[in-house]
Formats: C-alpha cells, sequence, structure tokens
C-alpha cells in the first residue's frame, strides 16, 4: 500500500512542479484597461481584469493565452518562463473607427470685445428693465432717483445665480431598468440577449439581478452610450455564463 501512494506521488510530482499562476497586467496606449477577456487555451480557462487592469490565471510555461475584447485586437502569445516573474505586462492595440473624410469649415470670426461697447449694452440693459420691472430696484434714494448701489447688488446676485451648475449624478442600473430596457429598446432586445449575451432564456432575469451588483452607471443608458453599455453587457455575461457553469458543476457532484 506504501509502496503504490509513493508511485501516486512521484506520478502527481510533475503536475505539482508544473502548476504556476499568471499574474499579469493589460495596458492600452492610455493607460490599464479593465473587463479584457483572458483566455487559457490550453487548459480551458477564462478570467477578466479588473479595474486596475490586473489579472491572475493558472497556467503553465508553453500554455496559448489570448486577450480579448470588443474594442481592442485580438491577441494571443505563447507563454514562456519570462511571463511568470513578478507581475508581467501585457499591451492590446485599440479599434479605431475610420471615419469619412469631412470638410472643414472655418468657424467665423468671433466680435473684438471692446469695454465701451459691453457698458453701452450694459447700460441699456438696465435702463430698459428698470422701466418694465421697477419694483425690483428698490429702494430709493430721498431724492426718489435709483439706488445705484442697490442695483449693482442685484446684477451681481444675477450673475452669481447664472453661474451655479451641478453636475448630475448618475446611480446603478437598477434590476427594473434592465428589465425596461429589453422590453423597450430596438437595440437592446430579446435576440441580443439570447443569441449575441448568449444568456438563456429562463435565465434572463437572474442576469438582470447579476447586472445589478455589477453598479453599472445609468449614464450608460444614454443612447450616445449603448456601444460602452454592449461592452459592458457582453464582459457580464462571460463571466455570468462561467459562474452559472460552475453552479451547474456543484449541483451536479453534490447529485
Amino acid at each position: 500500500m506504501q509502496k503504490i501512494t509513493f508511485l501516486l506521488f512521484l506520478l502527481c510530482l510533475p503536475l505539482l512542479h508544473n502548476a504556476q499562476t499568471l499574474k499579469g497586467k493589460v495596458y492600452d496606449s492610455k493607460g490599464t484597461i479593465k473587463n479584457i477577456k483572458v483566455y487559457n487555451n490550453t487548459q480551458n480557462r477564462l478570467t477578466l481584469t479588473n479595474e486596475e487592469g490586473d489579472f491572475s490565471i493558472t497556467a503553465k510555461v508553453a500554455d496559448s493565452i489570448t486577450f480579448e475584447s470588443l474594442f481592442y485586437h485580438k491577441k494571443t502569445i505563447v507563454l514562456e518562463d519570462i511571463h511568470f516573474k513578478g507581475t508581467f505586462v501585457f499591451e492590446l492595440e485599440e479599434i479605431l473607427n475610420e471615419l469619412d473624410e469631412v470638410e472643414i469649415k472655418a468657424e467665423p470670426e468671433q466680435p473684438v470685445f471692446t469695454e465701451e461697447t459691453y457698458n453701452n449694452n450694459l447700460q441699456n440693459i438696465l435702463k430698459e428693465d428698470i422701466k418694465n420691472n421697477p419694483h425690483l430696484y428698490q429702494p430709493c434714494n430721498a431724492n426718489g432717483s435709483i439706488d445705484i448701489l442697490a442695483v449693482i447688488g442685484l446684477v451681481a446676485k444675477l450673475f452669481k445665480n447664472d453661474d451655479k451648475y451641478v453636475a448630475p449624478v448618475y446611480q446603478p442600473i437598477t434590476y427594473t431598468q434592465m428589465d425596461s430596457l429589453f422590453n423597450k429598446s430596438d437595440f437592446f432586445n430579446k435576440d441580443l440577449m439570447t443569441k449575441d449575451l448568449k444568456i438563456p432564456e429562463d435565465k434572463t432575469y437572474l442576469f438582470y439581478d447579476f447586472c445589478e451588483t455589477k453598479q453599472i452607471s445609468t449614464k450608460l443608458l444614454k443612447d450616445e452610450n449603448k456601444m460602452q453599455l454592449l461592452e459592458e453587457l457582453v464582459q457580464n455575461s462571460q463571466l455570468f455564463l462561467i459562474l452559472l457553469e460552475q453552479y451547474s458543476e456543484e449541483a451536479l457532484t453534490k447529485d
């Protein structure tokens, strides 16, 4: 019995020796990239880069690793010893849209600012407003003339109020918003969900729940951001399907 155990240990020793973890960071020309799919073709393993572009995946020398995303050129490399020495940096090339040539027209010359013209225009505006809204320019002096200090205060307050701008605050997309999006949008529809994202029809609402936990910004619901939203959904669907497969395998093992 001891001999059998020893032989099994010797057989497993090369496997233990070869088992390694590839640690990497993915960049493009602008900085680190999140949600890049990192696939070990040799061992059929998949992971995604995090917010800082970092990832780790089980691999060994001679394994084939592929980096893939909708907005970057696909890249496949064969791992060597050097890739396992610390955190290795991988660079991807962004896919740039080729725009048609457009005619560039010269912008009209801006009017030259002069203080005299500005003051005259402001005086005319104030005179007209005083005439139409005298009650706003109170109190008056004892002789009945307008109190210029009060006028200056009102004008300053007006410009101060106009300068106020509150940047919009975007909340994460909720389960209800996801459901509404795929029921009303022509682009994000049932076919995209089942055929492109490959989410089983009976797991659709579970996927909505999963997306809600990923804290996707409602800013991406704007029409001009739909391609960025699609990228987020593609990445999340891949991770969701991996988790779904792992859960199914665990359930079968328990049975």
